[in-house]
């Protein structure tokens, strides 16, 4: 079976963040590989692997890890992976986010942007049906309540949630939040070096599949 393609700009971002590997430190990489393993061991034993990336908001950096564990999953060529985001509260995700991310060839777009907590329709190939985004807490629907792995993407969250009751498998992985440069000059530049940073250590753990 032909695996589905990215959209050409998405695919030629994912091939320059496949160059930079060399610049995840190798205390990540110890980290990227303990992901990698689980998602590897769910798959030789036939299972679907289930993955809530969690932070405090769910705004900015568990939406982009999120979405780089799916769209990583199909530039790979891997079995289906289920891929969700939560934080230990609800709030939306964060325009300046959604902006950074359109920039590397994502189809993004709402049929209410005004919404306060809007409902993003989300394709990275042509024929797949839209992938939806918006802010909840990490154990409301549609995020799984067993058998799952809880990526902890903040200190906050990481501290809070000492434990995430349902997983399988619970890995921290903190980014700093690209929040601290909002209202600031050179905030879309930071956004979208979270969104590299982030989507280079994804594709490192599952290019290891």
């Amino acid at each position: 079976m032909q695996q589905p393609k990215l959209f050409t700009q998405l695919a030629q971002y994912c091939q320059l963040l496949e160059t930079e590997f060399h610049l995840i430190p190798s205390s990540r990489q110890t980290q990227l590989f303990l992901l990698r393993n689980y998602i590897a061991q769910k798959i030789a034993n036939k299972e679907t692997p289930q993955l809530i990336v969690i932070c405090t908001h769910n705004s900015r950096r568990s939406h982009i890890g999120q979405l780089w564990l799916a769209i990583a999953a199909t530039y790979y060529g891997l079995p289906p992976m289920a891929t969700f985001s939560g934080g230990t509260e609800a709030t939306a995700f964060n325009s300046r986010a959604v902006e950074a991310f359109k920039k590397t060839g994502l189809a993004i777009g709402t049929s209410d942007v005004t919404a306060s907590n809007p409902i993003y329709e989300i394709k990275w190939t042509s024929d797949m049906p839209p992938y939806l985004a918006f802010s909840k807490k990490y154990n409301s629907a549609p995020n799984p309540t067993k058998k799952f792995a809880a990526i902890m993407v903040c200190t906050h969250a990481d501290e809070g949630c000492p434990l995430v009751v349902g997983s399988d498998f619970r890995l921290s992985l903190p980014y700093n939040d690209p929040k601290a440069f909002d209202e600031t000059p050179i905030a879309a530049i930071k956004y979208s070096e979270k969104v590299s940073e982030i989507g280079r250590e994804v594709l490192f753990a599952l290019s290891k599949i």
